[in-house]
This record gives structure tokens, C-alpha cells and sequence, in this order.
């Protein structure tokens, strides 16, 4: 994981930062009081190795991110785990593989200072055949952004779409359409502080243009070392255009 500080307009060099490099570190989400570091890893809990993801956090200090440890209670108790958010009250949701081996997107609410039971969210978000690898939680709880492969209507690969809170039940997710998703994979939602962007990543690029010939040997090797060779780069739009054109 690596973080890039905006310096004057522009964006910085990123570093890695200091608790990442070792091991597979994925999903960097903060809380929206931007306090809390909240990630995917594979890393060891008490010392033993596992193969499985499980959500870590740290916290944010003068020093830099410190307190680091794997979340206690329902959301790391059973298979592995690869995003987690959080909502201004507290409320966790993640995405897990617990139930039958496919990525479901599941909350943990926070009563009394203790997290409950991981709930599912139901069949309106989670069914067969359809893997939810992100779920980004509005902070307050009115909209969630998700990440799936095999959810319809799909542009052919991993789509962005979102889902609204009406009066405690989850709509059906609603892609958000051409302008953001591509044939090619976009995933990993997240929002700016201040509400006006959503910033996810697209591989949109040399695997997805149209072309009226063949690559030759040299314009491949020179896509290949391009921005747009289709490993990913990271996007933003106005979010309020995202709301507007999706909302019921």
C-alpha cells in the first residue's frame, strides 16, 4: 500500500507506506473521520501464517499509523475477507467468502461499543454466480457502492454499481452505466472527503480500444510501457453526476 500527498494541486510521488511491503496488502479504505486505515492482508495474526485475508486496522497519529491490528469480533471469524468500510455511526460492511466459497457483501453494526453478528445482506445484493469483491458504504448509510463480477447487466468484466437504502431495504443494484464502466475491469470505489468525486480504478486501455489492425511488434511494446496497458489507472468523477443519473 502506498499514499501520495497533494502538494500545491498536484500529486506526489507515492511512497510505501511504512506498515505495508511485506506482505499482500490490498483495500486501503479510511473512515470517514479519516482516523482510521482499514485494509485487506494476508498477513500473520498471533504469529501464525494464515493463506487467508483477513481486515486489519490502524490508527492514525502523529507519528504516523500505529495501533496495528487484525479487527476482533464476527467480521475476521470465518473465511477471508478483502474490503471493509465504515459509516459514521460505526457500522461495518465487508465483503467475504464465509457462506459458499462467493464473495457476498455482509454488515456488522455496532451496538452498545460492540460489533454484532455479521448479517448478509440479502438477495437483493448477493446471489449466485455473483462475486463482490468491494462495498463502499456511504457514511450515512444511504447508498452502497459495490464491485462485482457476474452481476447483471454487465459490461462484460468487473463493474461498478450502487445500491440505495429505502427505509432499511437494499435496492437493486443499479450499474452505473457507460461512462464509467468499460469491457474492461472497474473496481475499488471509494469517495472524496468532501463528497464532490468518486475515485475507483479502470484496466481500461490496450486491451479494450478499438483497432482496425493488428498490433505490430512495436506498437505493442510501446502500449505495453504506456499508462494505458490495461493494468489499471485511477479515475475520478463529480460524484453529485453519479447520484443524480442513478438515484430511484
Amino acid at each position: 500500500m502506498c499514499e501520495s500527498h497533494l502538494v500545491d494541486g498536484k500529486w506526489q510521488k507515492p511512497e510505501i507506506l511504512p506498515l505495508s511491503g511485506l506482505y499482500r496488502d490490498t483495500d486501503p479504505v479510511l473512515t470517514p473521520d479519516g482516523n482510521t486505515l482499514l485494509f485487506a492482508s494476508d498477513r500473520p495474526r498471533n504469529e501464525v501464517q494464515s493463506h487467508s485475508f483477513y481486515i486489519w486496522s490502524a490508527k492514525k497519529t502523529a507519528k504516523g499509523w500505529e495501533e496495528l491490528h487484525p479487527l476482533d469480533g464476527p467480521v475476521n471469524n470465518a473465511g477471508s475477507q478483502v474490503f471493509a468500510s465504515m459509516a459514521t455511526n460505526g457500522n461495518l460492511y465487508f465483503t467475504s467468502d464465509r457462506k459458499n466459497g462467493e464473495f457476498d457483501i455482509y454488515r456488522s453494526r455496532l451496538v452498545n461499543g460492540k460489533y454484532q453478528e455479521a448479517e448478509d445482506l440479502g438477495p437483493a445484493i448477493n446471489g449466485e454466480g455473483i462475486w463482490s469483491l468491494e462495498a463502499l458504504i456511504a457514511p450515512d448509510e444511504s447508498y452502497l457502492l459495490i464491485g462485482s463480477f457476474g452481476r447483471q447487466p454487465s459490461f462484460g468484466n468487473s463493474d461498478l454499481f450502487i445500491s440505495y437504502n429505502q427505509n432499511g431495504e437494499w435496492s437493486k443494484p443499479k450499474n452505473l452505466g457507460p461512462v464509467i464502466n468499460t469491457p474492461a475491469r472497474e473496481y475499488s470505489p471509494r469517495m472524496t472527503p468532501d463528497g464532490k468525486w468518486l475515485i475507483f480504478t479502470s484496466e481500461q486501455g490496450m486491451q479494450t480500444e478499438k483497432r482496425d489492425h493488428p498490433f505490430t511488434s512495436d506498437e505493442f511494446s510501446q502500449k505495453a510501457r504506456g499508462v494505458f496497458n490495461g493494468l489499471g489507472n485511477i479515475y475520478r468523477i463529480p460524484l453529485d453526476y453519479v447520484l443524480r443519473e442513478t438515484r430511484p
